[in-house]
């Protein structure tokens, strides 16, 4: 009975078309063009290494495609109990007709020229997303880039706003900041004039949010003008040398300032919240950062107390991060989560948390899922692990435990998975 349940349920869920609102797609590269644009995502390089792997061997300079995909193929066995190859596997089976259980040294080569051979067709991308059952992918946009050459409607904007929270102090970056927004900043009001320019910039071309990834240590707090003038003075002429007091006050009038424009263009502020950088210095490209437990929610609490206009939809990197983000969804209006983040993406996690924000946060304030993925090629395996996962607790706590018809258990899980969606970023077509 529970299983038969689980099985309707999740073909329900399975057959919606689905807008993945968080990820890393280059709207002009959206899809794959060779097997190592999966195997080279961080998830897989960083396995790989952490069982074994030298990272010289990963990361050799000039290293074919081809070459480069043998060598993690040869090493992923030691991985093949993790989620990851799990996704590695479905989706290789899906796309590209591949009827082996695993891959290694005695069939990659096979499967690689099949996957070249699919990945050359002009229309590549467009099956991929047919396939995936994807209307869009929110993309994930410096405040400089050109937003030009791609369907907005399909590949839609976000801003990402990291670099003028925490990196005014490098040249570069108030130099693209100047040039974007064909303005110079020299003071306060000039700043709040070219981050205003990159908003409107941005909502033209159908921008459905703003989105930062943001520190443990951060603690967004209102900064008065006179403090801040003080501060981008001290930024502006002295740069990396400026004091971290100096930098840590400039930050924050930015951070400040960012909420204060999502307000008044109507967007919503995604939060990322508890990635300590660097952590592990000698891993492979992106695999050196981690969590970091000592952060909390309480940390945002002028913020959310000064902008009840802004939503802010919120992603945890843990379980013990994922209650207290529960309980503010529970209380505050303004407050929604978002997602299953990096090292919260595996099953066992997911289970617990979603189970304890679909019990107690309001239907309307919850995003169930996105893939945060690099390629489009990933969105099928991780969007159909959540959708199973979703199907389990539907059925198991909401249509046995509480009773509920089956059909209200669906209907939550579209909400969940699409129409909140729609709702809380403004997406229509």
């Amino acid at each position: 009975m529970s299983q038969e349940l689980r099985t309707r349920i999740f073909e329900e869920l399975d057959a919606l078309i689905l807008i993945d609102p968080h990820t890393h797609i280059d709207a002009l590269s959206p899809a794959s063009q060779t097997l190592v644009d999966i195997l080279g995502y961080h998830y897989y390089t960083e396995l790989a290494h952490s069982a074994g792997m030298p990272r010289e061997q990963i990361e050799e300079p000039d290293i074919s495609p081809r070459e480069k995909c043998k060598r993690l193929f040869e090493n992923l066995g030691p991985i093949n109990n993790t989620i990851q190859y799990s996704w590695l596997i479905e989706m290789v089976q899906t796309f590209f007709g591949f009827e082996d259980d695993h891959v290694g040294a005695d069939n990659w080569e096979a499967l690689y020229d099949a996957a070249e051979g699919k990945m050359n067709g002009a229309e590549w991308s467009r099956e991929v997303l047919d396939k995936s059952k994807l209307e869009a992918v929110f993309l994930t946009n410096n405040f400089d880039d050109p937003l030009e050459g791609f369907d907005t409607q399909v590949y839609v904007p976000c801003l990402r706003s990291d670099d003028l929270v925490f990196h005014l102090t490098n040249r570069e970056v108030l130099g693209r900041l100047e040039e974007a927004s064909q303005s110079t900043v020299s003071n306060l009001e000039s700043l709040r004039t070219a981050i205003g320019a990159i908003f409107h910039q941005f909502k033209e071309k159908n921008a459905r949010a703003c989105a930062i990834s943001l520190p443990p240590d951060f603690s967004p707090t209102r900064i008065s003008d006179g403090r801040a003038a003080m501060a981008l003075d001290a930024v502006l002429n002295l740069k990396l040398d400026a004091s971290e007091s100096d930098r840590r006050a400039l930050s924050n009038f930015v951070f400040w300032t960012l909420a204060e424009h999502c307000a008044a263009f109507s967007l919503p502020f995604d939060l990322m919240i508890g990635v300590n950088r660097g952590v592990y210095a000698d891993g492979v490209f992106q695999g050196q950062d981690l969590y970091d437990s000592r952060v909390s929610m309480i940390q945002y609490k002028e913020l959310f107390n000064s902008f009840p206009q802004v939503t802010f939809p919120i992603s945890v990197l843990a379980s013990v991060t994922n209650q207290e983000l529960t309980s503010y969804a529970w209380i505050l209006p303004n407050v929604v989560t978002n997602g299953h983040w990096w090292y919260s993406n595996t099953p066992t996690f997911i289970e617990h948390d979603a189970a304890a924000r679909l019990e107690a946060v309001p239907r309307t304030k919850q995003i169930g899922y996105y893939s945060d993925m690099y390629k489009l090629e990933f969105a099928l395996p991780k969007f159909a692990m959540y959708k199973r996962i979703l199907a389990k607790i539907l059925s198991e706590r909401f249509v046995i435990d509480r009773r509920w018809k089956e059909e209200q258990a669906i209907d939550f899980g579209k909400q969940v998975l699409r129409g909140n969606v729609e709702t809380v970023f403004g997406y229509s077509n």
